[in-house]
């Protein structure tokens, strides 16, 4: 029931918070999901504002210095009590789907952790968590590469993105689906992913395979199934790039 509109106002309501300069980690998150669902009416933003706020927090380091993924390490070692307790409080907002319940350090009870702890307990589980505890790493590691490899073979950006895509897709189920749909589900969509990213890499004009893409995406739709992580991925990979870009020293 969602469309390109909904997403294009919830970046609009969400974006003033995830980069509220001064702002702790929790509030940023949380304001922005509270933004969001005044907009919209529903989820479709939360991994990427818990992944894009604490990227967002480590440019304003960056700026004064430190390496992007540097001063990201460092705002996530420091994320706190409160951070955890924003946040659990924006991801039971959120309600995403296949939620369900965890025996510890459930968002619908206060956080009794700090927030990187009860990260670590969801990292099996959830994509999203896990970058909180590898430093990003599928963010740094192959979102990024695929997304630089993308951006030198085509004038067009959006191609690069979906290089990204189809490499979150292609390398791991995604988590989204395996929470809503089980593992086969996940598994099966991982595999149909495979074929289209070799081809795109080996594409010298993407659009030629847009309609079979298109057809695909369709057929997702029509099971039910939403690759959210690995979209959630590709947008904050696409971040990130930005900030690398921004905080790059100009050459002498």
């Amino acid at each position: 029931g969602m469309t390109a509109d909904d997403f294009l106002q919830s970046a609009d309501a969400a974006a003033r918070h995830v980069a509220a300069a001064g702002a702790p980690l929790g509030q940023r998150i949380l304001g922005a999901v509270e933004a969001t669902k005044a907009a919209v009416g529903q989820n479709t933003n939360l991994g990427i504002v818990l992944l894009s706020a604490p990227l967002a927090l480590a440019a304003e380091a960056a700026a004064a210095g430190a390496g992007l993924r540097a001063a990201l390490g460092e705002v996530l070692e420091r994320s706190d009590l409160a951070d955890a307790d924003a946040v659990f409080r924006a991801i039971a907002l959120a309600a995403p789907g296949g939620l369900g319940e965890a025996p510890r350090h459930d968002v619908r009870r206060p956080a009794s952790v700090p927030l990187r702890v009860a990260m670590a307990e969801a990292a099996g589980r959830d994509r999203i968590a896990r970058q909180w505890v590898s430093g990003f790493a599928d963010i740094f590691g192959p979102g990024m590469t695929a997304y630089a490899e993308g951006r030198a073979r085509w004038p067009d950006r959006r191609w690069a993105a979906l290089a990204v895509y189809l490499r979150f897709l292609a390398a791991f189920p995604d988590s989204h689906i395996l929470r809503k749909h089980g593992p086969a589900a996940a598994e099966r969509t991982r595999r149909e992913a495979a074929p289209f990213e070799a081809r795109l890499l080996a594409a010298a004009d993407p659009a030629a395979l847009l309609p079979e893409l298109l057809a695909w995406d369709a057929a997702l739709k029509g099971r039910g199934v939403n690759p959210g992580t690995s979209a959630d991925l590709t947008v904050t990979t696409i971040f990130a790039s930005r900030l690398c870009d921004i905080l790059r020293p100009a050459p002498d």
